[in-house]
């Protein structure tokens, strides 16, 4: 299941690079459905007695690379400064990893924060859907928030709040630890 989350995800990438408003629907569905089979594999696996520390450490790489791969897509897709994207995707890489160095120091998977990952892909499809109303409205909208589109603004988004959660962990972390 996290490698079909995966290839959902590498889908997504696809979508969102492609001219043409009607890809960033597709974009956004493959985002969804990527995230729901993400969230089930984990389920699966405690519900069948499968679960592992290795699946837990294959689930988490995945996630990453799913991270990176739908973030890293938009950034160099025509609508977006791929300065912007690469801002989102240290915020988010680095949110990830202060959340699993915790449990690496035995403190337990740190979530706290202003974006997690399901907040990430909710803000994801919202935003995916909101630029093509705006792409099939009036085209003169879709890039005129400071000549920036919506999807370029989310990055933005995504970077600030990213880093600020990987600080608050930090934070959390530091006071944890004896």
């Amino acid at each position: 299941m996290s490698l079909v989350s995966l290839l959902f995800a590498i889908l997504a990438g696809v979508f969102y690079v492609l001219k043409g408003s009607h890809f960033l629907l597709l974009a956004a569905i493959m985002v969804l459905v990527s995230g729901f089979f993400d969230a089930l594999d984990g389920k699966v696996a405690r519900i069948s007695s499968k679960a592992s520390k290795r699946g837990d450490f294959v689930d988490h790489v995945i996630d990453r690379y799913s991270d990176a791969i739908v973030l890293g897509a938009i950034a160099v897709s025509f609508r977006c400064e791929v300065s912007f994207g690469l801002f989102a995707v240290i915020g988010v890489l680095l949110a990830s990893y202060m959340g699993t160095q915790a449990q690496a120091l035995g403190l337990g998977r740190e979530y706290r924060g202003i974006l997690g990952r399901a907040d990430r892909i909710a803000v994801l499809v919202i935003m995916s859907i909101a630029q093509y109303a705006l792409e099939i409205g009036d085209s003169s909208l879709a890039t005129d928030i400071f000549d920036y589109s919506l999807m370029s603004w989310m990055l933005v988004y995504f970077g600030l709040a990213g880093n600020i959660t990987a600080l608050q962990r930090a934070r959390l972390i530091w006071k944890s630890l004896p």
